[in-house]
């Protein structure tokens, strides 16, 4: 392959340049946000908002990437572990586990990951806009973009084209102008609302680097044992403090306010609030819906273009699914491409978009069943709803008291297993069993 184009350097593009960058020779990186300055431009209004790098996420970072984990904790980040990580619901603490996690904000992350990208020879980047795409009979031959300062539109002639453009992708009205059929699209309205703020960090939670507090079914899934909300250890000895609520319960920019909601938390919410000083402003984000595009679904697609990140799937984001789904989605790339797929770009991906859906409606499935477990959230239900909702509440109440459920749990909520696993014969009973025992 002579040459693959991005369309986005956020996470996602990274992610995907490093991979195109094992097959092609010239890979090139279009975004607009000027992200080696201002790591928080306005094509990601959420990067400040605290971000998950899930276990298996983590995992996928350092093998496309080796040895940056190491790199980001001597730069300040911290890595977590067994009981440094601690998982809450209806305010108990669930058993430890054997998952690491990172320490880090996001623009921290997709800085480390930014340099090693830029290192990389046959990668560069390119300060534009997407306009859409240039054709050649039934595949995609390039895109035009608008390069930073200019009003006229150029075209960029590529074997492949990668949609990372994010939540407000234009890649569907792009296809529909050329004659193609968009993807069909599924939504979910959640009426989310999320704020993080920063305070300095001492020792006040020693040896503590995730703490994550979610309600559960004893609470009819609403904030009324605890506030739902999650804290990291970052860089530049900073706690990193996300609440988050739904509907009328959305948090404000309020400082205050902010405060006495996390002394209603579990017990680090409540430490960080009583010990810790302010760094920064209440930093608000709403999330209306969840989203995503069945690319496979689609009757007709070109050939020389595929989608990666929150261009294919962007759910809620409470669930910390977002980065570690985009590694992932690296890695079905990747395997598209070894399989021969880089000598054939004329053909439509259907493969990769095969590959990539395992993630993506494993995290579609996971988030949007328990979203719909909240009154305000009505539907669609998936086929089997009330089965699948009485089996995750059982799940849930007994993984506080087995480690053995726990870990299948945890398992399936840090994308190291498909969902399946928890409803097999062997969970089940071993929950039925539990939960009886109470």
């Amino acid at each position: 392959m002579q040459r693959a184009v991005v369309l986005g350097g956020s996470f996602a593009g990274l992610m995907a340049a490093r991979v195109l960058s094992d097959v092609a020779e010239d890979v090139v990186v279009v975004e607009p946000d000027r992200l080696d300055v201002e790591p928080t431009g306005p094509g990601a209004p959420h990067r400040q908002q605290l971000h998950a790098l899930l276990a298996m996420g983590h995992l996928q970072l350092e093998r496309f990437f080796p040895g940056v984990v190491k790199e980001m904790t001597e730069g300040g980040a911290l890595v977590g572990s067994g009981s440094a990580v601690e998982f809450y619901v209806d305010g108990r603490c669930r058993p430890s586990l054997d998952v690491e996690m990172l320490g880090a904000s996001r623009p921290f992350i997709e800085s480390a990951i930014r340099r090693r990208t830029q290192g990389l020879a046959n990668v560069r980047f390119i300060a534009g806009r997407g306009q859409g795409l240039v054709m050649q009979g039934d595949r995609v031959r390039g895109v035009h973009y608008i390069p930073a300062g200019q009003e006229a539109a150029t075209a960029l002639t590529a074997d492949l084209v990668v949609d990372a453009m994010g939540r407000s992708s234009r890649l569907s009205t792009w296809l529909e102008e050329q004659g193609w059929p968009a993807p069909p699209l599924d939504r979910m309205r959640v009426d989310l609302g999320y704020a993080t703020a920063v305070f300095r960090r001492g020792d006040e939670l020693d040896g503590t680097v995730i703490a994550h507090s979610a309600p559960g079914p004893d609470s009819g899934y609403q904030p009324t044992l605890c506030e739902p909300g999650a804290l990291a250890a970052v860089e530049d000895n900073r706690w990193t403090v996300v609440l988050a609520g739904y509907a009328g319960h959305r948090p404000t920019r309020d400082p205050y306010e902010f405060l006495r909601r996390m002394r209603r938390g579990v017990d680090p919410l409540r430490k960080v609030a009583d010990s810790c000083s302010l760094l920064s402003d209440i930093d608000t984000f709403h999330f209306v819906e969840s989203r995503r595009r069945r690319f496979s679904a689609t009757s007709r697609f070109p050939g020389g273009l595929v989608a990666v990140g929150d261009s294919v799937a962007s759910v809620n984001p409470i669930y910390g699914q977002g980065l570690t789904l985009a590694t992932l989605q690296a890695s079905a790339l990747a395997s598209y491409l070894r399989s021969g797929a880089s000598a054939h770009a004329h053909l439509p991906a259907r493969d990769y978009f095969r590959r990539a859906d395992v993630f993506v409606n494993a995290a579609w499935k996971l988030s949007t069943t328990a979203d719909l477990a909240q009154p305000h959230v009505t539907g669609p239900y998936p086929r089997g709803y009330p089965l699948l909702r009485w089996a995750g509440d059982a799940i849930t109440r007994a993984s506080v008291r087995s480690p053995e459920i726990n870990a299948a749990y945890m398992d399936v909520v840090h994308m190291r297993q498909h969902p399946r696993v928890l409803t097999s014969a062997h969970i089940l009973l071993k929950t039925a069993r539990i939960n009886l025992s109470r």
